[in-house]
């Protein structure tokens, strides 16, 4: 009786998230069916480990995604006593390549000033920064040993190959940095999970992210005010009317404490930047709202 009384609560459990899985799944399938792009969606609840994922098929050009990436690979060096969040390095004018986006360059234009290690990750997760991001690049040995290292932590459809420059002077070299949505969720459940950084290095990287001044417009646009997430974004430019990457991810704190990995990838997009940003703020939104009244 009792082992029957089981199974029917059981049954009717999952029967009721199916159909509530299902509700979102066509909210969103109705939202990206109209758009000229192709879109990448995977959610991750970091409590129940449930996954949901659009076009995970693809590879998606990462752009400044795999700044989060480097930024692991780093702080990985300084728990290992090889770097030091405090440990100055000097930026160069050679440095601050000019015709790419870097805060870091506007504000120390003459360069050749020695910067806390800390200071230089700021700027290449929180501004995405380009110069700053191949600094670490070059501080770690180059793209190769990011790569491995990401590997190493179980992540299999992941490519990062070229640097910000090698990517500026190239339009198909960005193809080369490539991820699926489901890998960037799990990363982020990997980080989220606490036991790859020291508590300092995480604590680090976590406010990082929550300060990311890039993409305002992306995951955090639709989403009640003072909403805890901790993102990174990533941008190309266009050429004869495509985009090539408008991305976002990152862990966003639910009201009820909980958390969610969430990421959306708009690729070889013809819609206009404005509409490619738009589909990540109201995906985010449904997202949000789904787990809210769940």
């Amino acid at each position: 009786m009792y082992l029957k009384l089981f199974f029917s609560i059981l049954f009717t459990l999952f029967f009721t998230q199916n159909i509530i899985s299902q509700s979102i799944r066509k909210k969103i399938d109705s939202l990206i069916n109209t758009k000229k792009a192709e879109i990448g969606i995977a959610i991750y609840d970091l409590q129940t480990k449930d996954t949901i994922t659009w076009g995970n098929h693809r590879k998606y050009p990462m752009q400044s995604v795999y700044k989060f990436h480097l930024a692991l690979a780093v702080l990985n060096h300084v728990d290992k006593g090889k770097l030091s969040l405090e440990q100055k390095i000097l930026v160069k004018k050679s440095d601050l390549l000019p015709n790419t986006w870097s805060p870091l360059r506007e504000k120390y234009p003459q360069g050749n000033i020695e910067l806390p290690l800390s200071e230089i990750i700021h700027y290449t997760v929180a501004a995405s920064d380009n110069n700053g991001c191949d600094i670490l690049f070059r501080l770690l040995g180059g793209t190769k040993k990011v790569h491995q290292y990401i590997k190493s932590l179980g992540i299999k459809e992941i490519a990062i190959k070229a640097t910000e420059e090698e990517m500026h002077k190239e339009w198909n070299v960005q193809f080369t940095n490539w991820t699926t949505p489901l890998a960037t969720v799990q990363l982020l459940q990997i980080f989220h999970q606490k036991n790859i950084l020291s508590k300092k290095s995480q604590e680090f990287l976590w406010k990082t992210m929550i300060e990311t001044s890039t993409g305002l417009k992306r995951m955090k646009y639709l989403l009640p005010k003072n909403t805890i997430v901790a993102h990174k974004t990533g941008t190309s430019g266009d050429k004869d009317g495509i985009t090539s990457a408008i991305n976002d991810m990152g862990i966003i704190q639910l009201p009820n404490g909980n958390y969610i990995a969430v990421c959306v990838f708009v690729s070889n997009s013809k819609e206009s930047f404005e509409t490619n940003e738009q589909i990540i703020a109201d995906i985010t939104k449904l997202i949000w709202d789904y787990y809210v009244n769940k």
